[in-house]
């Protein structure tokens, strides 16, 4: 946010309940909620949680820095504080103000949900938009309702795109985030069984991913996978113009982006035709992605048509595309170590389908490899899948016998579920085995050539045996 005096946030948060208490100081640009974050002049947001308490690491924000607090409760007599009765609450009335402000001014706001490549499709969308102006994005996964606020408050007079990714965890919490963010394009990539044990059932997952483009204006646009079943049933819900991205036949809208002569090379990296069909005709350009994978190519269209729907030409979105990178942690790294073993880090999350996109990838990598190494092997490293609740076993079992299916030759299985992953793996014929984390690097017996995939939920921190996997002198590959 631009510089300016706290009274002027509490007029911005209107008609919030907030008091503003001490002096009547000039804070900004930043807004922090981590004490080691605080920068000069910010204002540090004390949010209560279950473990620690954010008005108890005040006095550490405004020691590094802060000049106001955002909190509940005065911490410091001597320091300003605008007073709220919850902190996040407080968070988002601040967004709300400074989005409704910004877009006034003509900052197009676009949000993307959807339950597996919500990161990957924002890191894209982002690089395209930087391209024609001053873009606001989350920094890594800020996709929660602390997230979406935080990241939303650094827009200013001058962003002329916001970009917010949209988790949920049940019904509500979408619809939620984008009240504060005023969308005029919503995105859905796909509906799969991640989260399902907290919402319930997939039919209420869809239900949430759904609330992104319900409110949207009849100007504004829902970009909608016209693969996914599930998600084509929500042009129903929505009053918006209509943007299909996928390939192949399309339903009936006002937008196709479609991408047409896939070819992927020795590393997953994919290029294709990239089509945007409209009532004024048709436009193709050649895109080639510098990220991992095939589902990276649906990856790219959703992020093509939101950025066609705010404005940018095609030819300025494909460029944008075949130059953007990964952006964002342990997704989809691909590290080539010394001794030419392949590690495939995408630790940072996993669902089922995430989980499928991940082993195809692998299994094609290994593929190239054994294209001049023929003993080159598919090690997959697979931790649980968490939230999946009642068909978290059964989903286990699915996984075990997917990585078999795919032609992985050795699974080492991580977390609760580890033995019900190995046990389906087993039954397939594959050699399979459950291991604690810690002893899972030092276990393997790796050859010239092979591909290691580390992959799980966050809560299961495969990240630290990927980082034991690769090497110091290891090199992008």
């Amino acid at each position: 946010m631009r510089a300016r005096r706290l009274s002027e946030l509490v007029d911005a948060m209107q008609p919030a309940p907030v008091e503003m208490f001490g002096e009547d100081v000039v804070v900004g640009p930043d807004v922090v909620i981590d004490n080691r974050e605080a920068t000069d002049g910010s204002i540090f947001v004390a949010i209560p949680g279950n473990r620690v308490d954010g008005h108890d690491y005040a006095s550490a924000a405004v020691e590094a820095g802060a000049v106001a607090v955002l909190g509940s409760r005065v911490t410091e007599a001597n320091v300003p504080h605008l007073l709220v009765e919850d902190p996040i609450a407080g968070l988002s009335w601040l967004a709300r103000g400074l989005v409704t402000e910004a877009r006034d001014a003509g900052m197009w706001s676009i949000g993307i949900t959807g339950s597996s490549g919500k990161t990957s499709t924002k890191d894209l969308l982002a690089q395209v938009l930087e391209t024609a102006g001053p873009t606001v994005a989350p920094q890594g996964s800020q996709n929660n309702e602390i997230g979406v606020p935080l990241t939303a408050t650094r827009v200013d007079a001058d962003t002329r795109f916001l970009v917010s990714e949209m988790g949920a965890r049940g019904v509500g919490h979408i619809a939620w985030l984008t009240s504060l963010v005023g969308l005029d394009v919503g995105v859905v990539l796909n509906v799969g069984a991640a989260h399902v044990g907290e919402f319930g059932g997939i039919e209420f997952t869809a239900r949430a991913k759904s609330e992104i483009v319900a409110d949207l204006a009849p100007d504004g646009w829902a970009v909608l996978n016209g693969n996914d079943p599930t998600v084509r049933s929500m042009a129903e819900r929505t009053e918006a113009r209509l943007a299909w991205f996928g390939e192949g036949d399309l339903p009936d809208g006002d937008l196709h982006v479609v991408a047409e002569h896939v070819v992927g090379n020795e590393i997953s990296q994919h290029s294709f035709d990239l089509v945007f069909r409209d009532k004024a005709g048709e436009e193709r350009h050649r895109v080639e992605l510098l990220g991992v994978g095939r589902h990276q190519v649906a990856n790219a269209l959703a992020a093509a048509a939101a950025a066609h729907c705010v404005g940018l030409a095609p030819a300025d979105i494909a460029r944008g595309l075949s130059a953007a990178r990964p952006r964002s942690s342990w997704r989809m790294e691909l590290h080539r170590r010394p001794d030419g073993v392949l590690v495939l880090n995408d630790a940072y999350n996993a669902n089922p389908d995430s989980m499928e996109a991940a082993l195809r990838t692998a299994t094609e990598l290994g593929q190239f490899q054994r294209a001049s190494l023929p003993d080159a092997r598919v090690v997959a490293i697979l931790g649980d899948m968490l939230e999946l609740g009642p068909v978290a076993r059964e989903s286990h079992m699915d996984l075990g016998r997917l990585a078999a299916d795919l032609g992985v030759g050795e699974v080492v299985a991580v977390g609760e579920f580890a033995d019900v992953v190995a046990e389906a793996a087993r039954s397939e014929g594959i050699p399979a085995r459950a291991l604690p984390r810690d002893e899972v690097a030092g276990s393997l017996q790796l050859r010239p050539g092979d591909v290691v995939l580390v992959k799980g939920s966050r809560g299961i921190g495969l990240e630290a045996v990927a980082a034991q996997l690769i090497d110091e002198r290891t090199t992008d590959a």
